[in-house]
């Protein structure tokens, strides 16, 4: 829910894009179509994109899973970044956004990497458990329906071997956590995710201010 970190001053931001961002054509293009999307504030930063990447290179992440697709950016940057046998289940239920992304997929050569299930996200990761995949995939990457996270972040888990990643988007949601006096059920959801992860000991964490809000979980 945040095009760009919260809180950075636009001439801060600016350069930390000039001096950071490595941005593939075929990303920037994507982010760049887009932006002309009524519902474009639903696509990550790109320096959120480029870290997601960084952190697929630095564990050699072979298996992967996305919930919540929208038109593929966040897909798209880990795809590039996972060895040419790599596998990303991508979760969503919107055939109009995710049309775009396959238009991307195939432009970067990537797409026999990626198997987008159209369906409920929380019957496709109970059908992969179900189908003996605990503990085969090495990161997931959480954006889709704030009321669902909790289900979502469970179900993540327990797909994740000893020492896989979770990362939760939107988790600072603008701000809005920090005021008690919001108590939309979005971001009441999102507290109650937080104030969970915060807590669970199955799991090593970090929260960052990179894009709208990151929440980092290792599996331990």
């Amino acid at each position: 829910m945040s095009l760009r970190s919260l809180g950075l001053p636009d001439k801060v931001y600016t350069y930390l894009l000039e001096h950071s961002l490595r941005e593939p054509d075929v990303l920037a293009a994507l982010r760049q179509e887009t932006a002309k999307h009524s519902a474009a504030r639903m696509q990550i930063s790109p320096e959120q994109g480029q870290f997601m990447r960084l952190l697929v290179e630095l564990m050699g992440v072979r298996r992967a899973i996305e919930v919540g697709v929208f038109t593929g950016y966040s897909s798209l940057s880990v795809a590039l970044a996972m060895p040419d046998d790599g596998e990303l289940l991508a979760c969503d239920v919107n055939a109009e956004f995710t049309a775009i992304a396959r238009k991307y997929w195939e432009r970067a050569g990537v797409s026999h990497k990626i198997e987008l299930v159209l369906a409920p996200a929380s019957e496709t990761l109970k059908s992969r458990v179900a189908a003996g995949e605990a503990g085969s995939y090495d990161l997931a990457f959480i954006d889709a329906d704030k009321g669902g996270y909790q289900t979502y972040y469970e179900r993540c888990l327990e797909l994740l071997r000893p020492g896989g990643l979770i990362l939760v988007d939107n988790v600072l949601w603008s701000g809005s956590v920090a005021d008690e006096s919001d108590q939309d059920e979005d971001t009441r959801a999102i507290r109650e995710l937080n104030e969970r992860i915060h807590a669970d000991q199955r799991v090593s964490v970090s929260m960052l201010p990179v894009g709208d809000g990151l929440y980092l979980a290792r599996k331990r």
